[in-house]
Parts: structure tokens; C-alpha cells; sequence
């Protein structure tokens, strides 16, 4: 729901839904993070959402768990992905405070138009125990202990593995960036 808000103050409507025909069918889509991997692999199996979602051509944005969801593989519930990011998801390591929570930076690695206006440095709001490593995919690093992918990009496939809904003015920009798409 804080997505459907934060939207809202961004003056759009977000429709909230499982059903394949409409989500095939939507202009834009963004994949929630909330939830676990292995049960938010379940529901997207059992609603068909895993075959739609891959062939999907318009813009897409995983938000934290959503894009864990788009990887490989994740350690949380030893799930199968989505498979869109050829890359596994892993818990942080021992003696990392879990889940990593709070405000925390990140580096673009590059130009891209999901960042655009973004500075290096930014300060966004995670929430998670799990992470994607740094890959071919990664478009903005966080540090916490190790680097992992803070953005990840792939064709019309993004994602952030911080909430830009709970990330003040930088997520609302992040957010006009991917509604300009």
C-alpha cells in the first residue's frame, strides 16, 4: 500500500492486482517488496504471475523483495526465481546485523534513466537480510559489510533493493524517473 501512497502523491493512480490480463495489459508495473521469497514465488506460480511477468515488454520495477524475486535463485526458503537477472540472492553473512534497516547510500555505476537526477551519495531506506551480489546487471551499489546491487537493470527490467516509496524526495524522483519510462 505505501507504494499505492506514494504514487498518489505523485498524481497517479495505481491499480493493485494479480490478475494476468490486466497486468499484461498495464502501461507500467512495479512488483512490491513485501513479503518472503518462497511464498511470493508460490502465489506468483499459482496466479500464472511467473510466465506473464518474464514476458512482460513495458517497463517493470522490483522493489526489494520484488527484486529478489526477479534473480536467479534466493536463499531465503531455497526459492527459484523469476530468472530475469542471472544472479542469486544471498543472505547477509554472519555477524551483519539483520535485516539491514535504516537509511544508507548508494553509488550509480553509470547513466542511467531510472537514476537520472540522482546524486552519488543519495541517502535511501532499506529493509531486507538478503541481497543480490554485485553483477553484470547492477546500475547503483550499497556498502553494508560487503557491496551488493542497490539498482539492477536489465532490457525494460529494473529494480531496487531499497524501498523508494520510504526513501523521501531521492525514492519520489526515482519513482517520476520510472513513470517517465
Amino acid at each position: 500500500m505505501s507504494v499505492r501512497v506514494a504514487l498518489k502523491r505523485l498524481g497517479h493512480d495505481a491499480v493493485i492486482s494479480d490478475n494476468p490480463e490486466l497486468i499484461s495489459r498495464a502501461e507500467k508495473i512495479i512488483i512490491p517488496g513485501v513479503g518472503e521469497a518462497a511464498s511470493a514465488m508460490k502465489h506468483l506460480r499459482e496466479k500464472g504471475l511467473d510466465r506473464v511477468i518474464v514476458s512482460l515488454r513495458q517497463p517493470v520495477l522490483g522493489i526489494c523483495l520484488g527484486l529478489q524475486l526477479m534473480c536467479t535463485s534466493s536463499e531465503e526458503g531455497e526459492t527459484e526465481g523469476l530468472g530475469i537477472f542471472d544472479t542469486q540472492v544471498r543472505r547477509f553473512p554472519a555477524g551483519a546485523r539483520v535485516p539491514h534497516m535504516g537509511w544508507n547510500d548508494f553509488v550509480s555505476l553509470g547513466d542511467d534513466p531510472l537514476l537520472k537526477g540522482i546524486d552519488p551519495g543519495d541517502y535511501v531506506y532499506y529493509v531486507h537480510s538478503y541481497y543480490a551480489g554485485v553483477n553484470g546487471y547492477t546500475i547503483a551499489v550499497c556498502d553494508y559489510g560487503l557491496p551488493f546491487s542497490a539498482a539492477m537493470r536489465k532490457d525494460n527490467f529494473f529494480a531496487t533493493q531499497f524501498h523508494p516509496e520510504k526513501s523521501a524526495e531521492t525514492g519520489s524522483l526515482l519513482l517520476e524517473n520510472f513513470l517517465r519510462l
